[in-house]
């Protein structure tokens, strides 16, 4: 007998991490049986959505569901737990359990978190036959999750039949086996034990119903059952891209249900000719079946992978399953198992293909965009994970290589970069709604005020036509004729609002007309650089704020300060605008584009806002802004799921000289020279920082992120962003922020809590760049974030460069003008740079490749380091920034040998090859803690290491020293002839210690 189980949600669930987070996955246990869901990053209310089979062989087992937050460096921490006796399920009604809310516990009374949170369980009896199996060996995939089956067999198994005919002769209620049990369910209703010949038939009607229900679903033909997908679809997400990476993403002229079926489909032959373009052999696919009540559907391919030079012919099952399929979208998850490699039954690899609509091509024909995203989904901890994981990717790699050009030469790929080209073409294409300003009146002014106030207006005149002069009284006279009544009264009262409002209506319509789409509401642009245009195309959904249900509603696009405004379209929910705007030319790419949605009330009113977004064109491809939906922002857009389509195209007019003009501009504000970086160094800031090819490098800086505790790492700077980085001992921080999103910069001058160096201050504007927030240091009550950077190797440079982007970007022509008068009233912190040669002798005893051990992080580097007296010694791993380029970290005290004052050292190396290739440059910055006037300066150290073509087991060893001087002090001479004297002495014991460990191997 099978328990299954599925693994739903949990929800509030404690953070066990700094962050404020969890990564929580859950374990479960039956017995020696054992296996686990995929971890969820950054979540406390987690959704797994997976299931799982134990074998039953005793109904006092215990399920033991665990709750755990995995850590990579360390023992994964302990969330919550529960117990679920087998037997309790058994007992239960429709043998299941469920789904049900199950609170977790802590391990022990002694716990600190009792509030462990909850988890939603699904927990049930699996009585199909091809599970009653009581002689099943725990060899066939106890740790594994639940696979789906193509269905029973036709015929009862003999043995199974004999065991349980054998069972029914003890008492039935009495029992407490499983054996027992089983017999009790299909005996219910027989009196004697003398009946067994007659549960074979049973138990064959049973098996013989589901094979029906089996068949039933599978004689269905694909698109028969696309289309039963496509009505039973609620409208969910496209599912985000696997976190292991993606290895395919294309566009295709095709459209997507063709795709799908290419791909997907039974009777497609694309399956086979990847096998044997592959090697593949033994291929079975299994058909398409509806599971878990028709909400899921699954299917089982069967191969044996062809042999590698690795890994030897194995068996794979792979499982398929529908995770979206709408008619335009489809997406399908494929969990492949390989029990029989190495470690085969700790991991699957999940494979995740979307196919969605991509861009109208300009022929007309639909196009469909797949991407295919892959990952690894361990079951158990292993050690073997990195190994396991980067023989995965390489394998994936290869494998959707082939895929890619196997479905090339079915389906013609279509090129990005002809989408962009073509943009004339598209925005061509675009028609305006035709509208007369007949219609436009009939729609606008066919409500009930304006009828009923034209009917008062006419019954009131028939009424003064009819009626005969009345003779004058009261306080009347000549020419002035009174309310004779307070019924005359109101009705003149009504009269006046009701003329009013119509009034107000009609200089409405008038203001709107003006506004009235022409096909290209917006102005051409204009000069040479980065071209914005934006064709508004329609929208839906959009929130109703008028009594008659609808709204009028009209667009306003606003980039780099200039707005452009769509005409208003009336008394409409779902409008159609095709309408085209144009940005006039940009020096710089634009960072983003704020669009907001606003309901016509009239000249004079203030306007509704029905929803507003934010295109991010530094968090989106070019490509794929072509033809965007986008989902507007707010409380009335989010409750009725308003969107709006766009189709955007950002191009450059100038050529290739864009980033040496602006670097030639920066330098003039900078006052120092600004490199070109390579394409190599500009390709792994984008890949770093997920950028598009558009952004480049300017400058980067060593520098503390100062957080609770100061977090060394390096400050990118390009024309849109501000980014920083680290890697500290595999704990990995990233972030970063518009130029735009800053609102003030502020240098705080160096205090001892910063360890003598001058901090950098940047605020952000109220409730921007919310996505760096775990890098900042505070955040105000107006939701202002602050970060806080120190410790720059050149402060001067550092902070000049920041201050000039940010003018360049953010800042108005008022806001410069004061700030260049605020910099001449104070004084800039002074820094002197002394450079000077330490020259010591060859160090003859040792080799190139045996020195350069002392700064690769092994036994010697420690030892030695030791031996001269650093204290706690610890380093970082060696990291390839940039090609042949190395970096780490290196912190450790002094002995009191070395300072009496036992201070702290942290220094950042950086380790490339010489341009012969024969020896090393090594380049040091190391700054001083806990020593007097040690926050004055930063000692830059350069050692060069070459081989003697003179001396076989020779080197030759030069050391640079630099001194950069963060504040002046008039004892500069003093400390540099000390550190001088000190520094020499100490590098001569460094290598001397070399050189006794050369001498003693």
């Amino acid at each position: 007998m099978k328990l299954s189980v599925r693994v739903i949600e949990a929800r509030n669930l404690p953070a066990m991490d700094l962050n404020g987070f969890s990564d929580p996955y859950v374990r479960l246990q039956l017995g020696k049986q054992r296996t686990r869901t995929k971890v969820v990053k950054k979540s406390l209310n987690p959704q797994w959505g997976e299931e799982f089979g134990f074998r039953v062989e005793d109904l006092k087992e215990e399920l033991l569901v665990s709750v755990l937050d995995e850590d990579k460096y360390f023992n994964d921490d302990f969330v919550g737990q529960l117990k679920v006796p087998v037997s309790q399920v058994f007992d239960s009604e429709n043998k299941s359990l469920g789904p049900a809310w199950y609170p977790l516990l802590p391990k022990n009374k002694k716990s600190k978190n009792k509030d462990c949170g909850e988890i939603l369980l699904t927990i049930y009896f699996s009585l199909n036959n091809s599970f009653i199996d009581l002689n099943w060996n725990d060899d066939h995939g106890s740790n594994s999750p639940l696979r789906s089956f193509n269905g029973p067999s036709n015929s009862t198994s003999p043995v199974r039949t004999e065991e349980i005919a054998s069972s029914k002769e003890e008492k039935p209620y009495s029992q407490k086996s499983l054996a027992g049990r089983i017999a009790h369910i299909f005996n219910k209703h027989s009196d004697t034990a003398s009946t067994s010949s007659l549960e074979a038939p049973e138990i064959a009607g049973f098996e013989v119903y589901d094979s029906k229900s089996d068949d039933q679903s599978s004689s269905d033909t694909f698109e028969e059952v696309m289309r039963t997908m496509e009505s039973k679809d609620q409208g969910s997400e496209v599912p985000s891209n696997l976190p292991g990476g993606v290895v395919l993403d294309q566009l295709y002229q095709i459209a997507p249900p063709d795709l799908n079926s290419l791909l997907f489909s039974p009777d497609s032959s694309f399956y086979k000719s990847l096998a044997d373009l592959q090697g593949t052999t033994e291929l079975q696919l299994g058909s398409w079946k509806f599971e878990d009540g028709g909400e899921i559907l699954k299917r089982v391919v069967t191969y044996i992978k062809a042999a590698t030079k690795l890994v030897k012919a194995v068996k794979a099952t792979e499982e398929q399953t529908y995770l979206k399929a709408d008619g335009k979208v489809f997406s399908v998850l494929a969990s492949v198992s390989t029990p029989d490699v190495m470690y085969g039954s700790t991991f699957k690899v999940e494979v995740l293909y979307c196919i969605t609509p991509g861009p109208e091509l300009p022929s007309g024909e639909q196009c469909s965009h797949l991407v295919v995203s892959w990952r690894m989904n361990f079951l158990q901890s292993t050690m073997m994970k990195g190994m396991i994981e980067s023989g995965a990717r390489q394998g994936i790699k290869d494998s959707f290589e082939q895929y890619a050009n196997l479905l090339s030469q079915n389906v013609t790929p279509v090129d990005s970069k002809e989408l962009g080209s073509n943009k004339e073409q598209v925005l061509a294409s675009l028609q305006a709604e035709p509208q007369s300003d007949w219609k436009l009146a009939v729609r606008y002014f066919a409500n009930f005020t304006v009828v009923s106030t034209i009917f008062m207006g006419l019954y009131v005149l028939v009424h003064i036509w009819l009626a005969t002069p009345s003779t004058i009284q009261g306080l009347e006279f000549v020419g002035l004729d009174l309310p004779d009544s307070i019924g005359e009264f109101i009705v003149c009262g009504v009269l006046v609002l009701q003329g009013e409002r119509l009034l107000r209506l009609i200089s409405r319509f008038m203001q709107a007309r003006v506004q009235k789409g022409s096909g290209d509401h917006g102005i051409k642009a204009q000069g040479d650089g980065w071209l914005l245009t934006v064709a508004l195309i329609e929208g839906i959904n959009l929130a109703a704020v008028d009594s008659s249900g609808s709204s009028d509603p009209y667009v306003v696009f606003t980039c780099n300060g200039k707005t452009r405004t769509s005409s208003i379209k009336f008394q409409k929910s779902d409008p159609q605008w095709n309408e085209i705007f144009e940005f006039d030319a940009m020096n710089e790419p634009p960072s983003v584009m704020d669009v907001e949605v606003y309901d016509f009330d009239g000249p004079f009113d203030e306007a509704t806002s029905l929803g507003h977004a934010e295109i991010n064109f530094l968090k989106s491809n070019i490509s794929d802004l072509a033809d965007v939906w986008v989902p507007l922002q707010g409380k009335l857009a989010q409750a009725c799921q308003s969107k709006i389509h766009l189709r955007i195209f950002l191009n450059n007019t100038r050529g290739g000289n864009v980033v040496k003009e602006y670097l030639s501009k920066m330098e003039k504000e900078v006052g120092k020279k600004i490199n070109v970086r390579s394409p190599q160094t500009n390709s792994a800031f984008q890949k770093l920082f997920v950028l598009p090819p558009e952004e480049f490098l300017i400058n980067d800086f060593t520098c503390h992120l100062k957080r609770k505790m100061p977090l060394q790492g390096r400050l990118f700077l390009s024309p849109r962003i501000i980014g920083f980085h680290t890697n500290l001992f595999g704990q990995r921080t990233k972030f970063f922020f518009l130029w735009e999103d800053i609102e003030d910069i502020q240098v705080v001058p160096p205090t001892l809590s910063s360890m003598g160096s001058p901090i950098i201050v940047m605020t952000l504007r109220p409730g921007r760049g919310m996505d760096a927030r775990h890098g900042a240091k505070t955040q105000d009550e107006e939701g202002r974030l602050k970060f806080h950077f120190q410790s720059f190797v050149s402060f001067n440079v550092a902070h000049r460069t920041i201050m000039a982007l940010w003018k360049a970007r953010s800042l108005s022509p008022e806001q410069k003008v004061q700030i260049v008068e605020e910099e001449s009233e104070t004084k800039s912190l002074q820094t002197e740079e002394s450079g000077s040669f330490l020259g010591l002798d060859d160090v003859s005893m040792s080799e190139t490749s045996f020195l350069t051990e002392l700064f690769n992080g092994g036994e010697l580097d420690r030892r030695v380091m030791e031996k001269v007296g650093c204290l706690n010694y610890s380093y970082t791993p060696w990291e390839s920034e940039k090609g042949d380029v190395y970096e780490r970290q290196i912190y450790y005290r002094f002995d009191k040998h070395i300072s009496r004052y036992r201070g702290e050292v942290t220094s950042f190396q950086q380790k490339s090859p010489l341009s012969d290739k024969n020896g090393w440059l090594i380049e040091e910055v190391m700054t001083l803690h806990g020593v007097p006037l040690g926050d004055y300066f930063n000692l830059h150290l350069r050692y060069q290491i070459e081989d003697l073509p003179s001396k076989s087991k020779g080197c030759n060893v030069q050391v640079f020293l630099g001194i950069a001087w963060l504040k002046s002090t008039k004892h500069q001479k003093r400390i540099t002839k000390n550190i001088l004297k000190n520094l020499q002495d100490r590098l001569k014991d460094i290598f001397s210690a070399v050189e006794r460990e050369f001498a003693e191997r």
